[in-house]
């Protein structure tokens, strides 16, 4: 069963420029909100074991440890440039 909704012109506006090509108000509306919500913060929770939440977790620290070692290295790249 489909409903009417009222919107102002302004937010009429709004969904235009958010409208892609060939897509309905219902359309935009409908992925607005996903996109909105796909992201939420506990969106996942309690879907992961905890062997694969172990996993991730030591996945993002080898990878801050990579990133902190590269910043490392260019900063100390860096430093005996400006001696030389």
């Amino acid at each position: 069963m489909d409903e009417t909704i009222r919107v102002s012109e302004s937010v009429t506006r709004k969904l235009d420029r958010y409208r892609r090509d060939g897509e309905s108000y219902d359309d935009a509306i409908e992925r607005l909100l996903e996109e909105k919500t796909a992201g939420a913060f506990d969106d996942g929770f309690g879907r992961w074991s905890n062997e694969e939440a172990d996993s991730v977790r030591e996945a993002r620290r080898n990878s801050k440890e990579m990133r902190n070692r590269r910043i490392r290295e260019r900063v100390e790249d860096d430093t005996q440039n400006t001696r030389t």
